[in-house]
């Protein structure tokens, strides 16, 4: 069992920054990859970014790349979402989750929420 813990969120103005950290209690080499969702009012969760823990590869969707930024310390156990430049519509919860081998995102975090004002 793996528990994810999220921080950093808040509220803030638009074009301001935050950094979002994930916590996991622990991490085998069954949990190769940890990502971040969002879930705005009234949405469908949408996926973020994600990080390999075996390569440091990582993959952004369209609409945060060149503001939102995933990065790992593995010493730690621990993902950071970097997030530049944040617009009214990246308003959500967001959720830390990480895989589990040959089971996709199985383990997530209870989320936090990130709210911009215009």
């Amino acid at each position: 069992q793996v528990t994810l813990v999220e921080s950093g969120g808040g509220l803030v103005q638009a074009g301001d920054s935050l950094r979002l950290s994930c916590v996991a209690s622990r991490r085998t080499f069954t949990n190769r990859v940890m990502g971040w969702f969002r879930q705005a009012p009234g949405k469908e969760r949408e996926f973020v970014a994600a990080i390999s823990w075996s390569d440091g590869s990582t993959s952004t969707t369209d609409s945060v790349k060149g503001r939102f930024t995933i990065s790992g310390d593995n010493a730690k156990n621990t993902v950071y979402l970097q997030m530049n430049s944040l617009k009214p519509e990246d308003t959500a919860v967001y959720y830390c989750a990480a895989t589990q081998t040959g089971q996709g995102y199985k383990y997530w975090g209870q989320g936090t929420q990130v709210t911009v004002s215009s």
